[in-house]
């Protein structure tokens, strides 16, 4: 069961006094245990229209550690659907790790792609549909139209006045859901997890073909620690402060970023006094298991 709407924290610290920042967390990590955060409401009607059509398969594709295929995986076991998760890297195996392991505990056939062929599958979704006939196809990190309706919820959720909402950007449709549902002068501020400006091209193609017509948006690329996956002892640090101080986990790959750079730029005020930011938090928290078993700088 979902638990809806996720409720909104209000942090208290003496920074944000000093400041004159007003910060709030809204927990879409609460809504369920398994389908957690923004991957609950990609999928939330993307489901609905596989069942309308008649399919009792979905398709989708993600890399070894995906957000989204452990998402899914478990949407499929408790929705009765079938599952099958195009991975990409064909070295890999069920038990490469935690991620991949409870996705098929659920469930999912895994099909582990080369690399190469994977790009092509993910580029061209007609030769999926061919060569996997009646399955509703799900993209890479499940951004479509219905995900983007499915966030863009997450706002209509918030029933509070705030300046600016603050998340993590991996596929952009998380970004470009709660970009459509803001309204007046209210800001979204994305903070991209993958190195590189060409995230911001990304963002604009995205926003113009899901026809998103609000432009209050920034998007800040300084925040990557080295790029999708990359971290280091200062972010580890963070998440670990943040824990201890707020009770709140953050994953390593999209929060944990995100939050970071939220509070440094509360910090080095690049925000003006008195505002009301609120940071989205939008699950992941799965991914903790796996990055602690593979690295010695271990999250709390």
């Amino acid at each position: 069961m979902a638990r809806l709407p996720s409720p909104i924290e209000e942090l208290s610290h003496p920074i944000l006094e000093k400041k004159e920042i007003k910060l709030f967390v809204k927990r879409d990590d609460l809504i369920h245990k398994e389908i957690m955060g923004n991957k609950w409401r990609k999928l939330k009607y993307n489901l609905q229209e596989a069942k309308n059509n008649g399919a009792s398969t979905i398709l989708t594709l993600g890399g070894a550690f995906s957000n989204h295929i452990y998402s899914t995986a478990a949407a499929g076991e408790e929705y009765g659907l079938r599952t099958i998760g195009l991975i990409r890297g064909d070295e890999l195996s069920p038990e490469s790790n935690e991620t991949l392991r409870f996705a098929s505990a659920k469930g999912m056939e895994l099909e582990f792609v080369e690399r190469s062929t994977y790009s092509k599958l993910r580029e061209n979704p007609e030769n999926l549909k061919k060569k996997y006939p009646g399955c509703y196809i799900l993209p890479e990190g499940g951004t479509n139209e219905l995900a983007i309706k499915g966030c863009k919820e997450l706002v209509d959720e918030i029933d509070m006045d705030f300046d600016v909402i603050a998340l993590p950007i991996g596929t952009g449709g998380t970004f470009c859901g709660v970009l459509a549902g803001v309204s007046g002068s209210q800001n979204v501020i994305g903070i991209s997890s993958l190195k590189g400006d060409f995230i911001v091209d990304e963002m604009e193609k995205l926003i113009d073909r899901f026809q998103v017509k609000n432009k209050n948006f920034a998007i800040n690329t300084d925040f990557h620690f080295g790029g999708y996956g990359k971290t280091n002892k200062e972010l580890i640090e963070f998440i670990n402060w943040f824990k201890e101080v707020f009770a709140i986990s953050l994953d390593p790959i999209y929060t944990g970023k995100s939050f970071f750079a939220v509070w440094n730029m509360i910090n080095s005020d690049k925000f003006e006094k008195n505002l009301k930011i609120i940071l989205l938090h939008t699950g992941g928290l799965q991914g903790i298991l796996g990055f602690n078993r593979k690295n010695k700088i271990i999250i709390q």
